[in-house]
């Protein structure tokens, strides 16, 4: 019997409640609205805000109607193509989560690397933290999904295993674990702006997740848990549109 590689995380301290709480912000915005009345085009607009908010944390400074209508600097436009794709993935983090990972590189580097680069890690260690990483979102069934996707995301951000985009890759992992994971199915909230609008304190929790031991850890999921909050109301169902 394999135990999940995650689960003493869920007993620090303010870690249960916290991620409780940011559940319970997610499903109170879902069902406000009704789940049955969401459209293709809200998880579109969901999409598309996340995308804008990924590229601005990776250094872009296009507007979110520059990306709304298609425009905008590279980094913006990686950032839409790899979030336009990204919910086709679902399945194969599902059965494959290394091929999954890899394909977000792909996708967010195809217009930067030459093709032997797209999707694959930077050297042999970052490969063994790649496989390491798929090895645990499968092995991590019993962990809350709010805990898995904010693992994923720091692993990923820290370790940078590919030599362009782990940033944006990171993010994206983040809310693919959120759909996959039954989180939020329609991906309906923007985990991107949580960030984005916590964006000192992000990166502040970051560096210490990449070097403070167990503390950062647990800072980091203190954290994630006010990020996810702040998903929540930026979704589409909160705010309508703009521009």
């Amino acid at each position: 019997m394999t135990s999940d590689p995650l689960s003493w995380l869920v007993s620090l301290e303010g870690v249960p409640s916290g991620l409780a709480a940011a559940r319970d912000g997610i499903d109170v915005v879902l069902r406000d609205r009704g789940l049955r009345r969401t459209s293709p085009e809200t998880t579109a607009e969901s999409l598309l805000r996340g995308a804008h908010a990924s590229a601005v944390l990776e250094g872009s400074t296009s507007t979110l109607a520059e990306v709304r209508a298609g425009e905008g600097d590279a980094v913006a436009q990686d950032s839409l193509r790899l979030s336009t794709e990204l919910l086709s993935l679902v399945p194969t983090l599902g059965r494959s989560p290394l091929q999954a990972l890899a394909r977000l590189h792909a996708l967010a580097s195809a217009s930067s690397l030459p093709a032997e680069e797209r999707g694959r890690p930077r050297d042999a260690g970052s490969a063994g933290r790649l496989r390491d990483l798929a090895d645990l979102i499968t092995s991590s069934a019993g962990s809350p999904g709010l805990l898995v996707a904010a693992v994923v995301h720091a692993d990923l951000a820290t370790a940078a295993p590919f030599a362009s985009h782990n940033g944006l890759v990171a993010r994206a992992a983040e809310r693919l674990v959120l759909v996959a994971r039954g989180v939020d199915e329609k991906s309906l909230v923007v985990p991107e702006a949580g960030h984005l609008a916590l964006r000192e304190a992000y990166e502040s929790n970051l560096r210490g997740y990449a070097t403070g031991g167990d503390a950062g850890v647990h800072s980091w999921l203190l954290y994630a848990t006010e990020a996810y909050a702040a998903a929540a109301e930026a979704s589409p169902l909160r705010r309508p549109a703009e521009g």
